[in-house]
């Protein structure tokens, strides 16, 4: 699937919401049924800076694709994080760096997280986006 099939995917499962609280419910609940993350990735190197509560983003290369990995200790900011990466992991770092992430306005996320949670969006965005200009620079190792 490319990453607007899997934005598709996103946007009709939050249409299915009127209410926002479902839709944070929506979050939480993804968030919840993310896998954690192994303890050996919660490093300082990890964590993303610019997110008011901890997210710790783990990248790696395998078979030319991208892999992202992710937690948070807030359940609404673990939910923001588990869309991003169902939505880019697994993707050459080009197409993540090529990517529109449009969902994000579409399901009305942009305007109903506050200044501090829209930041750290930016700043999960940002990091992933670094990772994938830091991968698409250096040949994959086994």
């Amino acid at each position: 699937m490319t990453i607007n099939d899997i934005q598709e995917e996103v946007i009709e499962e939050f249409q299915d919401f009127d209410d926002w609280m479902d839709k944070y419910q929506l979050l939480i609940d993804l968030g919840n049924d993310q896998p954690p993350l192994d303890e050996k990735y919660k490093t300082e190197d990890n964590l993303i800076d610019g997110c008011q509560s901890r997210v710790w983003l783990q990248a790696d290369m395998r078979d030319g694709k991208m892999h992202l990995e992710a937690e948070s200790d807030a359940l609404i900011v673990k939910g923001i994080v588990t869309l991003l990466i169902r939505v880019l992991s697994d993707h050459t770092p080009q197409e993540i760096l090529e990517a529109d992430l449009y969902f994000i306005e579409a399901i009305g996320l942009k305007e109903h997280l506050s200044p501090t949670r829209a930041n750290g969006l930016l700043a999960m965005i940002k990091k992933i986006r670094t990772y994938a200009v830091a991968f698409s620079m250096k040949p994959e190792t086994p």
